[in-house]
């Protein structure tokens, strides 16, 4: 194999940036419309792992399909949730994805792939294998993505998942976006080993170890691995290392971090970095991507004021979507 490694060309860059302004300009809003009182919700804040789904959507198309968590709202975006639906959904509104029957932690579009959003840790990787497998019989080139925390790499689903997958050389991808905390619980106190990657050996399954956020290393990851699935070689494990700069959830005083350990995270904000790296390197100038982070700030504007303007959902919506067939009272 050569040993030298694909690189992403500009208008790859630069969509990659776009995807990761869009995540924390979203949060950015969330946030501040959930303080100022206009939403009660719980709400699960992604900054700081912007890259990971930016970048591993580059090698995805719509048809590909996508599973991950309640704290996957950066994941959602970047596959292509549209932000009004997004917003009206959170919002709990009937105009939102689902109705706004299933919230923050259920967000469902599959028009982008975005096929399930779960709020049981670790459930993305079995219903992952699922798609897979389906994709495989219908001889079709789709892969399935699993993402979840390094908290959902010690539960029994994890080691059932990658084992089948490996048996049955789905084309799947398993990524482990390991932000140093399962929910309160730093990531050396509930794990045994220092690398979740290193599990991949145990079920033959090749694995990756990767900075999460650093978009080109985790762009060529996401090739090797989508290229592998793909081609009907197998699954492939990543591990994405990165961090979340707030609690687990909003309004977690988040005491359990380490304060130093969080300002060098901060510090090192991967959007702010990524954008610099941009001009410098003369993949966009000033004007071009501030031109496209006021398009990105209309658009949740307008996403704001669809979802906020919406109605709520009939009291008759508690009777469908339940069975296949409504039972009549």
């Amino acid at each position: 194999m050569s040993s030298v490694r694909p690189q992403p060309d500009r208008r790859t860059l630069v969509e990659i940036y776009r995807r990761m302004t869009l995540i924390k300009q979203n949060d950015e809003r969330f946030r501040s419309i959930i303080k100022s009182g206009k939403l009660v919700m719980p709400y699960y804040s992604p900054r700081g792992q912007e890259v990971i789904p930016s970048a591993l959507v580059a090698h995805l198309t719509d048809s590909d399909y996508l599973c991950t968590i309640y704290r996957g709202i950066h994941d959602m975006l970047a596959k292509g949730v549209p932000s009004k639906l997004l917003w009206a959904e959170l919002a709990g509104r009937a105009t939102g994805t689902c109705k706004g029957k299933g919230g923050p932690m259920h967000v469902t579009h599959p028009a982008s792939g975005v096929m399930v959003t779960t709020g049981i840790v670790g459930s993305t990787m079995p219903i992952a294998n699922g798609l897979a497998l389906a994709a495989q019989i219908r001889g079709e080139k789709r892969v399935a993505i699993a993402m979840f925390g390094d908290g959902a790499s010690n539960i029994g689903a994890f080691h059932e998942s990658l084992n089948l997958a490996s048996v049955w050389k789905l084309p799947v991808i398993f990524i482990c976006q390991n932000n140093r905390f399962a929910e309160h619980t730093p990531f050396a106190l509930g794990t045994s080993i220092e690398r979740v990657a290193d599990r991949g050996a145990s079920y033959s399954m090749p694995s990756i170890h990767v900075d999460g956020n650093d978009p080109i290393a985790m762009w060529q990851a996401a090739d090797e691995a989508v290229a592998r699935a793909r081609n009907g070689d197998g699954p492939t494990l990543i591990e994405a290392m990165t961090f979340r700069f707030h609690g687990h959830i909003f309004g977690d005083a988040d005491a359990y971090m380490d304060p130093a350990e969080k300002a060098e995270a901060i510090k090192q904000d991967p959007v702010p970095l990524f954008r610099t790296w941009l001009i410098e390197q003369e993949h966009a100038s000033e004007d071009e991507l501030a031109a496209l982070e006021a398009t990105i700030d209309k658009e949740i504007g307008e996403a704001v004021e669809f979802a906020l303007a919406s109605p709520y959902p009939d009291v008759a919506e508690l009777r469908r979507d339940v069975f296949a067939q409504e039972i009549e009272a």
